[in-house]
């Protein structure tokens, strides 16, 4: 494997050095690859023929969900929670709670988002509370088995406004309103989608043919759309006397307040993201400092073989064991002299 390492590493050197100095050299390198796509040469070509044809399904199904054909795309606004690092503005979340409540409620359900959600969001608790109780609610069965209507609670989700689909479409001619809990979300563009939507209706071009109960919006796909114009200069008043009620204010709004219910849990993750990075940037310094330390002494460690060394220890241990054997002798001899002298 080193070996192979080491020819390959040459090969690569050769290949720059040639381009370094302006001659095209071009090493031989004897690669497997080389040798099936002579061998095979049709499964090469229907391995390419299968990846090109995917490639085209995956652009085909994009353009299809895009829809760019039949309508306008939406222009860019600047929001202040696109940053990384940027909350949703909670007055503008309950201005938008208030449109949506005073406008879109009407045709629009938010059936995935409960009352409870508001608490802390775009409202105190007593506030969302009175909100609640400001419905009646079809619960039971109670213990005499009957079904009875009671106050709103928290814990209840928002009222849809028709009974079911079909009463939604015979109110509609025809069309049913979608759910707004994650149709910022669900929708190609986010809010921007949402808000050239509200704000984009005209009157239709010359040739442009509309049904009875149709409108025109250029942003909607095949510019015809049941929906009326909702959003329009003071069709809402504000709690707040300082905030214009202009139709841009109104939509922008509801649009951050969409934004919110199909990710309530966005500023939470802006957090937890500011926290696991201070963490883990800690950490990691943490570890870098432990590593230097624990592996410096192995990694500043020489090891290295000298034949002529080896020799020369080797022949002064070859030394020291005849001295020391020397010694012994002559202790020996040293012993039985003095015996000899006794006897």
């Amino acid at each position: 494997m080193a070996n192979k390492f080491r020819n390959l590493g040459g090969k690569l050197f050769q290949l720059a050095n040639g381009i370094f100095n302006g001659t095209s050299v071009r090493p031989r390198m004897s690669f497997p690859g080389r040798a099936f796509s002579g061998r095979h040469p049709k499964m090469l070509g229907a391995l390419g023929a299968l990846t090109g044809a995917a490639g085209l399904l995956i652009y085909a199904l994009e353009t299809s969900v895009d829809a760019s054909s039949d309508c306008v795309h939406p222009p860019h606004q600047h929001w202040n929670h696109t940053g990384l690092l940027s909350a949703l503005d909670k007055e503008s979340v309950r201005r938008g709670y208030f449109v949506y409540k005073e406008v879109c409620a009407s045709c629009h359900s938010l059936q995935y988002m409960a009352y409870r959600n508001l608490v802390g969001v775009c409202m105190t608790e007593s506030e969302a509370k009175a909100e609640a109780e400001a419905i009646t609610v079809r619960d039971g069965p109670n213990d005499e088995g009957e079904f009875y209507d009671r106050p709103g609670k928290l814990s209840d989700h928002f009222p849809s406004p028709y009974a079911n689909e079909e009463a939604a479409r015979s109110a509609n001619n025809g069309s049913y309103p979608p759910d707004l809990s994650y149709i910022v979300s669900a929708r190609k563009g986010g809010e921007d989608y949402v808000f050239a939507l509200l704000t984009g209706y005209c009157d239709p071009p010359a040739g442009f043919a509309l049904r009875d109960g149709l409108y025109f919006n250029p942003y909607f796909s095949g510019g015809a759309i049941a929906m009326a114009k909702a959003v329009d200069n003071e069709v809402i008043t504000f709690e707040d006397a300082n905030v214009a009620p202009s139709a841009a204010q109104i939509a922008k709004d509801v649009c951050v307040f969409l934004k919110w219910t199909s990710e309530p849990e966005s500023d939470e993750r802006r957090l937890l993201v500011i926290k696991v990075t201070l963490i883990s940037a800690f950490l990691i310094g943490i570890s870098y400092y432990i590593k230097r330390f624990k592996w410096s002494s192995l990694k500043s460690r020489k090891i290295f073989f000298i034949p002529e060394m080896e020799a020369q220890a080797k022949r002064e241990a070859e030394k020291a064991a005849e001295a020391l054997t020397k010694a012994k002798e002559q202790e020996c001899n040293k012993c039985e002299n003095k015996n000899e002298k006794k006897e």
